[in-house]
This record gives C-alpha cells, structure tokens and sequence, in this order.
C-alpha cells in the first residue's frame, strides 16, 4: 500500500444547501467508485470552495455519507478574477496500491473545463 493523493471538482449550478450535498456527494462517490476505494482507505480530505458558495460546509456531505472518522476540513480557493465559480474542490489522502499513473481524479460537469489534461 501506499499514500497517494487523488483530486476532483464540481461545478454547483445554485449556492442551496441541498444542492452542494447531492454534488459533492456524487463527486465524492465518484472518485471512490473510480479508484475502487471504500472510506476506510480515506486518510483525510481537504474541500475548497469558491468564495460564492457559503450555504453549507462541503464536508457536511462526507459525515451524510457515512465517512465518520476521517480528518475532513473545508478551506476558500482564491478570488481570482475570471476564475470559474461555484465550485468544490476535493483533495483526498488515500492508500491505495494504485500506481500514480493510474489514480483516476475526478471533474464533473463543467468542472472538466478545470483541467482537460486528467478530467474523465
């Protein structure tokens, strides 16, 4: 096993509570889903979201999936001007026996226009 790290966004089409719990859920069930990961490989997860969302803590979402013990903080990207909004970022600490190059990071929707290099 080793500790990898594995990334992911999603753009949020409106600033609901509800809405940011059922697309950050389905991001965070996506990058398990693609990297054959179950929670009890999570180490921890770090979620940024952009200065406009502020309905909810995106990892209110992790706790409703059942992921209990693990380290989960929530952080502000940058304002930059031009930047894409509404969006949730997720970076998780995982052990997987995974090479790097086949660590799966997940964007979606519109949030594949965030990195067209690696977005599936």
């Amino acid at each position: 096993m080793a500790v990898r790290a594995v990334r992911g966004a999603v753009q949020l089409e409106r600033d609901e509570p509800e809405h940011m719990r059922e697309q950050v859920s389905a991001l965070l069930t996506a990058v398990l889903r693609r990297n054959a990961l179950d929670p009890d490989d999570l180490i921890s997860v770090w979620f940024t979201a952009t200065p406009d969302l502020h309905s909810d803590f995106p990892a209110a979402a992790a706790r409703k999936l059942g992921i209990t013990d693990v380290p989960l903080i929530c952080a502000q990207e940058l304002d930059i001007a031009g930047a894409m909004p509404r969006v949730v970022r997720v970076l998780a600490h995982i052990e997987t026996s995974l090479p790097k190059s086949e660590i799966a990071h997940v964007y979606l929707g519109a949030a594949a226009a965030l990195r067209k290099d690696i977005a599936q």
